[in-house]
């Protein structure tokens, strides 16, 4: 897969010439920037294990974003550009050193402005003996087209689905588009995984994951995302494994747009009801005090240099 000249990877379709040097709106341009690769322990148990598991998910943060929310945790990557240039080679070379590691899987965190890279490192990697399960972890904003370039690499997918409003979608993340393009990237990754597949340690080989961010002042929308969810499933038949995440914190700008403090457990109580009401319950309800700065990992280029 070829840089473009005039960018299309993702649903913004900025157009850029990224193949000239020219960044897009994700602000990427014609360097593979990674901020960070080294063994996490805060995703869902079924990937990282418990918190006291030393081995952990093999984890790469690439730097910018599609989304650029205004509340991202990440920001310093998502939106500030931190992170070191590196060659897809060495790209490779840290997915093997992860699975070296004892990584449980490969965890590869909003990576699709760097498609051509990642995949390129992928072939690379497993080439010389990369085996383990790759998790592509996205914010669900990604092209159909994106999704099925990546079939064959990805083995689960770890997406969210933020918003069922177009307004607050446009409102937060500036993609008025989100609800509709989230929803057809997600069909097209359960047609292309199907059910989930755990190993004798109950750890996920293969399937979705969905994400939801229960956001202080939205219960009405994230109602909304699970009524779409549940239909998703009923109409695909396919299941997938929700999560349903409290730990929003007022990180960047998040005060400017309204968002200036963390959900109440009031909030949250009444988002999992409806969850238990729509028979969302074969995943993950994160407790309350996950809302905590320490589970955003510091972008010091650990694994990286």
């Amino acid at each position: 897969m070829q840089l473009p000249h005039r960018c299309r990877i993702c649903p913004r379709a900025c157009g850029a010439d990224r193949a000239a040097g020219q960044a897009g709106y994700c602000g990427a341009d014609d360097k593979l920037v990674v901020a960070r690769a080294a063994l996490h322990h805060w995703e869902e148990p079924c990937l990282s294990g418990a918190p006291e598991d030393a081995r952990g998910s093999g984890t790469v943060f690439f730097s910018g974003c599609a989304l650029r929310c205004c509340y991202c945790q990440n920001y310093p990557i998502s939106q500030q550009g931190v992170g070191k240039a590196i060659t897809a080679q060495h790209l490779a070379e840290i997915f093997l050193r992860l699975q070296q590691n004892g990584a449980r899987n490969l965890n590869l965190v909003t990576a699709t402005q760097y498609l051509p890279w990642v995949l390129e490192a992928l072939d690379s990697a497993r080439s010389a003996g990369l085996s383990l399960p790759v998790v592509y972890n996205t914010g669900g904003y990604e092209t159909v087209e994106t999704v099925k370039a990546l079939d064959g690499y990805v083995d689960v997918w770890l997406a969210d689905f933020k918003y069922a409003s177009p307004d607050l979608a446009d409102r937060l993340s500036s993609a008025r588009d989100y609800p509709a393009v989230a929803e057809a990237a997600l069909r097209q990754m359960l047609i292309q995984t199907g059910a989930p597949v755990y190993d004798a340690e109950g750890f996920l080989h293969r399937g979705v994951i969905v994400r939801h961010l229960a956001l202080p002042g939205c219960t009405e929308d994230s109602f909304a995302v699970l009524q779409t969810l549940a239909r998703i499933r009923k109409e695909t038949g396919v299941p997938f494994v929700p999560s349903l995440m409290s730990q929003f914190t007022p990180f960047y700008k998040a005060a400017e747009h309204g968002l200036g403090r963390r959900i109440t457990t009031y909030e949250y109580r009444k988002v999992i009801d409806e969850a238990i009401r729509l028979g969302l319950t074969d995943g993950y309800m994160q407790e309350k005090s996950s809302a905590r700065e320490e589970y955003t990992p510091p972008f010091n280029l650990e694994g990286v240099e």
